[in-house]
Order: C-alpha cells, then sequence, then structure tokens
C-alpha cells in the first residue's frame, strides 16, 4: 500500500516538472480541428458563482470563430451551492456548471453528478493530458466528472522592488525568514508579514499552516488515513504546522493587530499591499488574481508602481511547498440541450493555448503542464518535484481541511496552546 502511494505521489510530482517549460503563446482558435457541422444553430450556457467571467466570454468569442451560430452565455446563480442541484432539474439547465473536488462524495450532491458527462470517455476526444495530472480528480468508479479550468496554491506576494531597496535577499528557507524579518523589523517595518486574520476561513494562519501540514500527511499513508477518519490521534501530525504558525506571531514575523485592519482577504489585502510598505503579504493565489485590476485602484501603486511577484512561504530549511490545487472546475451536464455541441466546446477549451489564455486574463493559476504565461507567479516553477504536493492525489478530504484551518486560527489568535489544539483534532467545525 505504502509502495503504491508513493508511486501515484511521484507521478504526480514528476509531471509538475513540466508546469513551467512553455513559452507564452496566445494561438488562435483556427488551429481547432471542428468535429461538427460549423453551420451548426443552437445554445449553449455555463452556470457558475462568479459575478462575472470576461476570461470565459473571450472564450466564447475564440469558439464563435469556428461555430458563429452557437449562442454562447455564462449566467451567474445566487447562492450557488444550494440552488445548484435544483437548476440542473429545472426547466432551463445549464450545459455545463461549476464543480469543484469536495463536492465528489458529498451526499449533498449526488443528484448533481449522477447526470454528469464521463469527460474521460475517449469518444469525447478531451486531451486531459495537457492537465498537471496531480489536477484531475478520478470517482471511486474511476470517472473524471470535472476537469480544472484553474488552479490555486498558497503563498506570499512580496514586494520584489522593496527588498532590492533594502539590499535584502528573499527568503529562500525558514531561517533565512526569520532572520529578514528581524531585520526588517529593524527598519521600522511593523510587521514584514501581513495578511488577513479576522476570518477562520480564509485567514492567513490557514496559508502558513495547511502546506506544512499537507506535507506532513503525504510522508505517512498511515497519518491520512487517520486524519481522514478525523481520528483525535492525527492531532499530532498538525504540530509542526501549528509550530510554524506560532513562531512567525511570537518572532514578530507578522503583527496580528496591523492584520486585523484589513477588512477582507481580496480587495483591501490587495490595495493594502499596494501601498508598498508590506514586504511580504500572505495570501492564496485566488487573491493575487485581483492584483492586475486594481493596480489602477491604488493611488499609492498608480504613484509609486513597484515590481511584485507570489513566492511559496518558505516553512521549513528545505524551503516551501508548492500545493497544487484545483479551483474552478468545470462539469458537463448530460441532461442538457445540444449536448454534443457542447462536448465540442469542451474539446476546445482543454489544451494548453485555451486554458493559458483564460488563466492570463483571469490572472490565476492555469491548471495546463505550461505555466509560463504569467512571470507573476514564476517562482513557483523553481519549486522541486518532491516539494509539489497535489492534496486531491493524496486523497485530502474537506472535514480534515476544516480541523488544521481552525486549529491555526485558533492557535495563531491564543485562544488555544498547540498542546490544546492537538489533543483536539477531530472535534473542529
Amino acid at each position: 500500500m505504502k509502495k503504491l502511494f508513493c508511486m501515484i505521489l511521484s507521478i504526480a510530482v514528476i509531471t509538475s516538472m513540466t508546469a513551467c517549460s512553455g513559452n507564452k503563446d496566445e494561438g488562435s482558435s483556427a488551429g481547432f480541428d471542428p468535429h461538427l457541422d460549423t453551420k451548426t444553430n443552437c445554445s449553449i450556457t455555463v452556470a457558475g458563482s462568479y459575478d462575472n467571467f470576461e476570461a470565459l466570454e473571450a472564450e466564447f468569442d475564440r469558439f464563435n470563430e469556428i461555430y458563429p451560430d452557437v449562442r454562447m452565455r455564462y449566467v451567474k446563480l445566487d447562492d450557488y451551492n444550494n440552488t445548484l442541484g435544483v437548476v440542473l432539474n429545472g426547466n432551463d439547465k445549464p450545459n455545463i456548471f461549476f464543480s469543484y473536488s469536495w463536492m465528489i462524495g458529498n451526499n449533498k450532491y449526488d443528484s448533481v453528478f449522477s447526470e454528469a458527462e464521463d469527460l474521460s470517455d475517449t469518444s469525447l476526444s478531451l486531451d486531459l493530458n495537457c492537465i498537471r495530472s496531480g489536477l484531475v480528480n478520478h470517482d471511486a468508479e474511476g470517472r473524471v466528472l470535472m476537469v480544472p479550468i484553474f488552479s490555486r496554491t498558497y503563498g506570499m506576494l512580496v514586494n520584489t522592488d522593496l527588498f532590492k531597496k533594502e539590499d535584502l535577499e528573499i527568503p529562500d528557507t525558514w531561517t533565512e525568514l526569520l532572520d529578514i524579518c528581524k531585520e526588517l523589523r529593524g527598519r521600522d517595518y511593523k510587521s514584514p508579514m501581513m495578511g488577513y486574520s479576522l476570518d477562520s476561513s480564509s485567514c492567513l494562519m490557514n496559508t502558513i499552516a495547511y502546506p506544512c501540514f499537507t506535507a506532513a500527511l503525504a510522508s505517512d499513508p498511515k497519518a491520512l488515513e487517520l486524519a481522514n477518519k478525523l481520528d483525535p490521534a492525527a492531532g499530532e501530525y498538525m504540530r509542526p504546522a501549528l509550530n510554524t504558525v506560532e513562531q512567525l506571531i511570537q518572532n514578530g514575523c507578522i503583527d496580528l493587530d496591523s492584520c486585523d485592519e484589513i477588512e477582507d482577504n481580496y480587495t483591501q489585502v490587495i490595495l493594502r499591499f499596494f501601498e508598498g510598505d508590506v514586504p511580504m503579504m500572505i495570501c492564496a493565489g485566488d487573491t493575487v488574481s485581483g492584483t492586475k485590476k486594481r493596480e489602477t485602484q491604488s493611488e499609492a501603486f498608480t504613484k509609486s508602481p513597484f515590481e511584485y511577484k507570489f513566492y511559496p512561504i518558505p516553512c521549513t530549511d528545505e524551503g516551501g511547498y508548492f500545493i497544487d490545487s484545483p479551483s474552478v472546475e468545470f462539469s458537463v451536464n448530460t441532461n442538457c440541450d445540444d449536448l454534443d455541441m457542447t462536448n465540442e466546446f469542451m474539446r476546445f477549451l482543454i489544451n494548453d493555448t485555451e486554458l493559458n489564455n483564460m488563466a492570463s486574463k483571469k490572472r490565476l493559476v492555469t491548471p495546463a503542464t505550461d505555466m509560463s504565461f504569467d512571470s507573476v507567479y514564476s517562482p513557483f516553477c523553481k519549486i522541486p518535484s518532491d516539494r509539489t504536493l497535489s492534496p486531491e492525489m493524496l486523497g485530502i478530504t474537506d472535514p480534515l481541511t476544516v480541523q488544521i484551518r481552525t486549529a491555526a486560527y485558533r492557535v495563531g489568535k491564543g485562544e488555544l496552546t498547540i498542546d490544546e489544539a492537538v489533543k483536539m483534532y477531530g472535534s473542529f467545525e
């Protein structure tokens, strides 16, 4: 069992080694080989939870270069997680819908996936090989009911110009991180590292702790089994991650009072970083996606722009981790109208060029094997393969993530000691 587990992990991380080898190339839809009559007249609807989706609408336009009479639209569903099942069984069924890996195995969504297309069916001709293997989720029957359109990871936005101005090197290891934070504190940077800390569901503590906990579980299949069962014995595997959070706060790397002034984990985190006096801003890739649009919304950044990149947090003396995880995924509703054209659009979308086009416009991490489209993510291209971890491939479940997220938050806030949090594993909600 352990040998099989290690083999699966090796396949995932070896695939990630190719993730930064390509070149940015928007390509042309003219290179796509249509399988259906290009004069087909029909409609396709994609339902999701985004308020707007310009990146997808740009793909609609590219698809319409080939199929000009296919009407494409994106619709947002209010209260998405609770209304999706109702909409899929309604009169105006969407052809494609947002899906998430945590939905698989959740009884609430059994009806959602009961009629979902198996996208690994070879007759559909989807090029799933263009996606990093650690992101492709197979269900218990070996089917692929969703494919990632965007992926996510965890890290910190780094003001690289500030480090140059202070004549400091960006830290690569845990020891270097502590030393750099001490140096920055001595130069009147009150909180060398910042982030959002008011909400346990998206707090900076989880961004620090989750990669460390994932790494601990990846090294021991028995630990992962205990953790997924919410066995209190698995709490010990949280200890290194919680210790990392606590040390950063106790050593003055993070001033929580300063962080608590940030009102949300998206716009306000970005605008605070753009003030230019934050060396390192802890966040997820989903937050990074909003940076480009908000450069012009920040008066401080407009007056004094600076270079910045997204780095892994160097939480060990070997460096940081690349947690390679799906963000938004697409599933196909087999009960929709015009299923053949729906699958044709999915075939058009699932390749390096189109996935990178969408990721570039949304500024999210692409799920494609070529990650070179945006230099802001280039530091992740340097992460060794043995430090690239795919939680979905490992088998990490959502209830498990609740435990580390809540424990890290409460330890970071001083509500629990590490010993208390370790003993409470499995009881956090």
